[in-house]
């Protein structure tokens, strides 16, 4: 398969305590000699930055991007793993699976105990990362975490500190780790990969807005104000907000922003039922349903499709197919990889 290469990007498998909290402070080479088990592959790692995920920026991101792309220009390397913070991991893995074309695997893992923690979850999800990246072909960017494997799109995090951080509250997971081996449950469906954004290029902004009892136009109209190139609304239910609402989401789509709907619910996706500034209304304003994407990843998406092209009519179109994807064709499991029946896998949950 090649050699892997794992990309550093701090988090708190590579914090330890400074005694005010703990913050990222571990190179990647640290975290490697930490945290991997005799026997597995040599791997060579790129320390792209060391920081807390909660301060991450959209720079970080495209840095990460195309740091990963530049990786994979190279036909030795096999795979791509990248530790990660979960406060955003999210946000990061699915930005890199919109614009993910390869067949090899990049793998998103990271720890929700810091790398001191001699009892921590840190060299497990480790492992199983740099296993999902010596085995997987062809699944785009996955999430590798507390012995599960997760799709980039959709998965979101779930728990604030316990170790099962990561799940999709409206799909399920793809796989499940043994020791040396992935039972594969699925494969991800995914939207036709976008082109890397063009270097250099003014990074758009994009808020999140939530609606909630007393809600008003104030912060949507303000996000607008200041320059936002897109906005997320959160809606209640199944994406629901006001009739005032409906009318600044109107009023900023027809001065060129880019509007995603999405809703505070746990699971489920948004739905067009109800109007006096419901889902329907809303859409009608001009505002793109995410489906099942949560507020980081609708988000993400809307900043994707504004990285694509500065045309509002092209966005929406681009927009519209993010959120469209299509499953990915089934082929034959790449070596050390074993699907498995629905009734198999839940016998090996652990």
């Amino acid at each position: 398969m090649g050699r892997v290469v794992v990309i550093s990007t701090g988090g708190t498998i590579a914090s330890r305590s400074d005694g005010n909290g703990y913050t990222a402070q571990a190179r990647g080479r640290e975290i490697l000699a930490a945290l991997t088990r005799p026997g597995e592959p040599p791997v060579q790692v790129v320390d792209l930055f060391t920081v807390n995920s909660a301060n991450l920026t959209t720079a970080h991101q495209l840095t990460l991007l195309r740091t990963v792309h530049d990786v994979l220009a190279d036909e030795t390397v096999g795979g791509v793993v990248v530790t990660h913070g979960t406060d955003t991991m999210e946000e990061s893995a699915f930005l890199l699976d919109l614009h993910h074309h390869d067949r090899r695997p990049v793998v998103f893992t990271g720890a929700q105990r810091p790398l001191e923690d001699p009892g921590g979850d840190a060299r497990r999800n480790l492992h199983d990362a740099l296993l999902a990246a010596t085995t997987l072909s062809g699944l785009g960017v996955t999430v590798a975490f507390d012995g599960l494997l997760h799709a980039a799109r959709g998965t979101v995090k779930i728990q604030t500190v316990a170790n099962s951080a990561f799940a999709d509250p409206s799909g399920r997971r793809i796989g499940v780790f043994q020791p040396d081996r992935i039972l594969l449950e699925g494969r991800p469906a995914r939207s036709e990969p976008l082109r890397l954004p063009d270097p250099g290029a003014p990074t758009p902004r994009v808020d999140a807005v939530m609606h909630h009892c007393d809600g008003d136009p104030l912060l949507l109209q303000a996000a607008v104000a200041a320059g936002a190139q897109g906005v997320v609304l959160i809606g209640t239910g199944a994406g629901n907000a006001t009739p005032a609402m409906a009318g600044a989401v109107a009023r900023a789509v027809s001065a060129g922003v880019l509007v995603a709907l999405t809703t505070r619910v746990p699971a489920g996706p948004v739905t067009p039922l109800y109007g006096n500034g419901g889902a329907v209304d809303l859409i009608a304003a001009g505002a793109v349903p995410a489906g099942t994407l949560r507020a980081g990843q609708a988000r993400t998406a809307v900043l994707a499709a504004a990285l694509a092209t500065r045309d509002p009519a092209e966005r929406t179109t681009i927009l519209r197919r993010i959120l469209d994807p299509v499953p990915t064709p089934v082929r034959t499991p790449a070596t050390g990889v074993r699907p498995v029946s629905t009734a198999q896998a839940s016998s090996a949950q652990h």
